[in-house]
């Protein structure tokens, strides 16, 4: 029998069970209500009037009645089996549900004691609902029970998934709106059911709520048949069941009877794979999927002015705008309001009669109290190895070359073997291409729930048991990573430079997340920074061109609170190190480490490179000749590629201009150059003119794009003489150094930079700048004519410098 049919089963619910279930769903919905409309007379203990309405309406009623008839179900059986499960809120704008439902369960009223189960706060909680000073009309930080915001559509399945990696008893039910459903990431995470070890990580059971309609257009979902919508489904590789249907008298029942076969057979999954004989081959399971097919804006009025309401478009935000000021639409929206029978359903102080209170799990088991949606109650600190003992050895600065990606991977391998069931590494098919692939060691290889076939053995690191989480999908592995760390553990995610864009909006609201809970909801508990590694990067683009160089992620990080986010640019691997452990250490961070894939020139020993990443900033004494005396020019860098170039520039000068006294500086945290009042890392102005001078030409070689430094440092003293080379968007199969020299970040273009911005060497030098003017002209007919950069370019070294 088909699985979207009804699978016959004996009724489930008996007729007291029913009631109570209708009555504590009504109670719901008309919270639902109230939040949307008032702001006095919760309880309409008398006839509404215009000033009970609020003054301007905003929000949103269309998924609401759906989303609450799912949870009171789910309740039921949390209440059944004692169900460790924690819901997430997909539609957009769908946070009445959660709000009523975390009301009714006495969570809100713990976490927001103004917020009363009685009169007095059951007015205060409705005036709250989108109102100045109040709470937004998604599941924002302030919900309890959230871990996901719905204002940004399409990432649902991929947080539900992220939380119940690794956590075998835990289930997430994700809502998902039909809207949502439209969307590139939210299609892509369906396939994350290829990647659920039922061993080892819990279940996720979506509900995919069909109510029809968008904000004034149909969903696609909703106008496929029901032949195509289970081909769908099934093509995905889920079991999918419908509950369908708009009479509560049919419906409860069938919800009933769907949400407790579903239950059990996840339960029947976990059970058999992981009771099965030591070595039997976990395979992948079809997990159950509910299809909810109700009418848009459920139990609204059926009709507004001879227009169709509920189960139209008209239904999505608020059914009934203007009662203030039509009285035929206040009487509207009172008779609404009291179908639900509210007098039923709330003593006389304004509390939710007992016997529907005790329709509520209790303890953590409700939904809104479980630590899991509050991860940091959970959370553990990683055991981390210590990271020296991965130690570039340095002898000299800049002789060595080798890949700083390829030395983390050895530390990350190790984290990862000291943290089997907390700690996980993602990243979009491109783990081995970022010189990261010795983490596989530690790892068992990549998760991989899918078909194997013979040759996949060879090299594969394919296994059910794996923990790195690869799929050509960033949105949906940053979805798996934040849904992770909010539940309370921690990860890591590696992707290439051009294309972290791809998650420029996610980056964007989980700062937006950390923000809010940490600076103003104190029983929101830290949580494991996300840790991203942007490599492979625009300077080493040799094959892929143009498309493939796009440093501009930085400038997207730096528009986020300076309390949450944090840039790193180690020059080389041992600070990629201390970086790292820093990162894996921190909690309730974005953190973004820029370091290249491509073997680079190594500087400093480990204990100097602590030292530097302590300080973030300092002065090289090794590449500087400026001791006890004022510097003609500051050369100042930040980035593994523009620090080579600049330091390649430095050997230029010392070279040809003996009496030039030069000061280098290396940044490893970018927002060290901001001023202390406006990020926390920021230098003092004291601290700043010391490095910087106040008066002296600084040529400053930075990794992305130069209006970023600029933007970091207009209100330093020293900012009219801050000269700035990035990346200009010049550039396709170049060489390295022809890349460079496009964008004018190369040595030669840098000396030239010197030349012509320290008076004493405007004619003293000009036959040095002639020379280097040559050279670029020679370095780019080299390229063009060899396809390779001239051996003596190319296998520079810093060591050849004589001693200062």
């Amino acid at each position: 029998m088909s699985s979207m049919e009804i699978i016959p089963a004996a009724d489930v619910l008996s007729a007291e069970e029913h009631r109570k279930i209708d009555a504590y769903w009504r109670a719901c919905n008309y919270l639902c209500v109230g939040m949307l409309y008032l702001v006095a007379n919760p309880l309409l203990r008398e006839p509404l009037k215009p000033e009970h309405i609020k003054n301007r309406l905003l929000g949103h009623w269309g998924s609401d009645p759906g989303q609450t008839f799912a949870w009171v179900h789910l309740n039921r059986l949390i209440k059944k089996y004692d169900l460790n499960l924690i819901y997430l809120s997909g539609p957009g704008h769908g946070a009445p549900a959660t709000l009523s439902n975390s009301y009714l369960e006495g969570v809100y009223s713990e976490v927001y004691p103004d917020k009363s189960e009685n009169i007095e706060g059951l007015q205060k909680f409705f005036k709250q609902f989108s109102f100045p000073g109040g709470i937004g009309s998604h599941c924002t930080p302030e919900t309890p029970g959230s871990i996901h915001e719905g204002g940004e559509l399409g990432y649902s399945v991929s947080h539900a998934f992220g939380a119940v990696f690794d956590n075998p008893d835990l289930i997430a039910a994700v809502v998902v709106g039909d809207g949502e459903a439209e969307t590139g990431p939210l299609a892509t995470s369906w396939h994350s059911n290829k990647f659920l070890n039922p061993v080892h990580d819990g279940a996720v059971l979506p509900i995919l709520h069909l109510n029809g309609y968008k904000i004034a257009n149909p969903t696609i979902l909703a106008r496929i048949t029901p032949e195509e919508l289970e081909q769908l489904f099934r093509g995905y590789g889920w079991d999918p069941y419908i509950v369908e249907g708009e009479d509560p008298a049919l419906m409860h029942p069938l919800m009933a009877q769907v949400t407790e076969h579903c239950i059990n057979q996840i339960r029947a999954i976990q059970t058999r794979a992981r009771t099965a004989a030591p070595g039997t081959p976990v395979e992948r399971p079809r997990w159950p999927l509910i299809i909810l097919r109700s009418p848009k804006g459920w139990t609204c009025p059926k009709e507004i002015d001879g227009h169709k309401l509920e189960g139209s478009w008209r239904a999505h935000q608020m059914p009934v705008l203007d009662p203030v000021t039509n009285p035929a639409h206040l009487k509207l929206v009172e008779d609404w309001m009291r179908s639900y029978r509210p007098e039923e359903l709330f003593d006389q102080g304004g509390a939710l009669i007992p016997e529907l209170k005790a329709m509520a799990p209790v303890g953590d088991r409700r939904i809104t109290a479980n630590p899991h949606a509050n991860g940091g109650k959970l959370r553990k600190p990683l055991d981390l190895p210590n990271f020296a003992d991965y130690a570039v050895k340095v002898d000299r600065p800049g002789k060595t070359l080798l890949s700083s990606t390829n030395t983390l991977a050895h530390f990350l391998c190790d984290v990862m073997r000291r943290n089997m069931t907390s700690f996980r590494v993602f990243g979009p098919d491109e783990t081995a291409s970022n010189k990261l692939q010795a983490i596989y060691e530690g790892s068992h290889g990549k998760t991989w729930m899918a078909a194997l076939l013979p040759q996949d053995a060879d090299g594969g690191d394919l296994s059910t048991s794996g923990r790195v989480m690869e799929m050509l999908s960033e949105h949906t592995l940053e979805g798996w990573f934040e849904g992770y760390v909010l539940t309370g553990r921690h990860g890591f995610f590696s992707t290439y430079e051009a294309f972290v864009h791809i998650i420029d909006s996610m980056f964007n609201q989980h700062a937006k997340w950390l923000e809010k809970s940490k600076l103003e909801l104190r029983w929101r508990t830290p949580i494991s920074s996300i840790n991203l590694l942007i490599t492979s990067l625009v300077w080493r683009q040799d094959h892929n061109g143009f498309t493939h160089q796009d440093p501009g992620f930085l400038d997207i990080v730096t528009n986020k609170s300076p309390e949450v986010t944090r840039i790193y640019l180690p020059p080389d691997a041992n600070c990629l190190l201390s970086v790292a452990d820093h990162c894996l250490r921190s909690t309730d961070y974005i953190n973004v480490i820029v370091a290249d894939k491509a073997e680079h020139l190594q500087y400093l020993t480990m204990p100097q490179a602590i030292d530097h990443c302590t300080k973030g900033i300092g002065i090289w004494e090794f590449a500087s000749n400026d001791d006890g005396i004022e510097p003609d020019a500051v050369i100042a860098c930040a980035g593994d590629i523009p620090t080579s170039e600049s330091l390649a520039a430095v050997a230029i000068l010392r070279e040809r201009c003996p009496d030039l006294k030069i000061r280098f500086v290396n940044v490893v945290d970018l927002f060290r150059l901001m001023p202390e009042r406006e990020h926390p890392h920021g230098l003092s102005e004291r601290e700043f003119d010391s490095l910087f001078t106040i008066d002296k030409p600084v040529i400053f070689n930075f990794h992305a794009y130069a209006s970023l430094i600029h933007k970091l440092t207009y209100r330093r003293k020293n900012h009219d003489n801050f000269h700035v080379r990035g990346y200009k968007e010049k550039g396709n199969i170049n060489t390295p150094l022809e890349l460079a020299i496009l964008n004018q970040v190369d040595r030669f273009n840098l000396a030239i930079d010197v030349i012509d911005r320290v008076p004493k060497l405007q004619a003293s030098a000009s036959h040095t700048k002639q020379w280097l003017q040559d050279q670029i002209i020679e370095c780019v007919n080299y390229a063009h004519a060899n396809g390779i950069d001239a051996p003596a370019l190319r296998n520079w070294t810093w060591s050849s410098m004589p001693p200062k």
